[in-house]
């Protein structure tokens, strides 16, 4: 795989990665889906943004 990643001009992680979520997408390993992460992904910063929006709302109440 070192020698494949090499000739496409890739890192071998970045090689591995790809194989790894070619294999666990359709289900012949076990993992999160590529679906499934982007879903957490998108969780996690939905929690971020909404703790964000609370701290700013915060702090223009106390400049008032």
């Amino acid at each position: 795989m070192s020698a494949i990643a090499w000739e496409l001009g890739v890192s071998f992680e970045f090689l591995r990665a790809w194989v790894r979520r070619e294999e666990v997408d359709p289900g012949l390993q076990e993992g999160l889906s590529t679906p499934d992460r982007e879903n957490r992904i998108l969780r996690e910063e939905r929690e971020i943004l909404k703790k964000a929006a609370a701290f700013f709302a915060k702090e223009t109440d106390r400049n008032r």
